[in-house]
This record gives C-alpha cells, structure tokens and sequence, in this order.
C-alpha cells in the first residue's frame, strides 16, 4: 500500500463530505426535519476531518518525523493547520447547535473549507513523495481517519 495515494483518497473523501453538507444547506427545506438533516451532515463531515488530523497527528506524522527529520518544520506547519481547522469546526458546532440561519452556516462551511483545501494541497506538495515509500504498519483508520476505511 502507498500512503501518497491512501492520503490523496482521504483528501478527496472530505472534499466530497464538505460538497455534500453545503449541498445539504443550500437545498434544504425550513424545518426541524431539515436542520436534523443538517446536524447529521455537520456531525458527519466535522467529525470525520478532526478524526483525519487526530490520526496523523498521533501516527502519521510522528512516522514521517522519524523517517525524515529535516521535515519537522513541515509537519508543525500542518499540526498547526489541524488546530486552526479544530478551532473553526468548534465555531460550526456552536452554530448548528443553537440553529444559526442557513447563510451563517454557510460562511461557516465556506472558511473550513477553504483552509482545509489550502492545507490539503500543502500537504499533498510537502508529503506525497515521502509518502510513497513510509513504511508504517498501523491500520489506516488510525493513520488517516474514518475515511481510511
């Protein structure tokens, strides 16, 4: 297995997760039924990219850091990104929780998403060709997140 393409995969699990949950908020219908919907999208796509960034703060990138120490800086870079990204997910919790109107929501989606396609793509430039050849032995949930699987 090469990890370049099971992170590119990932990658595009959650691209596909953030479509899905803005689509879910752009054509929903008021109601409760509707911001049920909403909450299980948020819940879903919030959760499978903080899971993402918890499995490779805690076993990818320390894996990567022992292979190619000169890479450390990276790796901070990214880790910072991940809490930045936690940080901005809290904030749409916080919205859905308390039923903020569709357009507030949306601004919500709009900047995790593009902070999460900016950290994608550095981390796609910075990591795939390392990627290509880390030998690491531990299942893909725990490496990259619920999308892994």
């Amino acid at each position: 297995m090469a990890w370049s393409q099971e992170i590119r995969r990932v990658h595009q699990k959650m691209r596909e997760a953030l479509s899905l949950t803005r689509a879910s908020l752009a054509t929903g219908t008021p109601g409760e039924a509707a911001t049920r919907e909403l909450l299980l999208y948020c819940h879903g796509f919030c959760t499978a990219l903080d899971g993402h960034h918890q499995g490779e703060d805690r076993t990818l990138f320390p894996a990567i850091a022992a292979a190619h120490p000169e890479l450390r800086p990276v790796l901070r870079s990214l880790e910072q990104d991940h809490s930045m990204i936690a940080h901005l997910i809290g904030g749409l919790r916080a919205a859905v929780a308390r039923a903020a109107p569709p357009e507030e929501l949306d601004q919500h989606l709009e900047g995790i998403g593009a902070i999460m396609e900016n950290h994608f793509r550095y981390e796609e430039r910075q990591l795939l060709t390392v990627l290509e050849t880390l030998e690491l032995t531990a299942p893909l949930g725990e490496a990259l997140g619920l999308f892994a699987e």
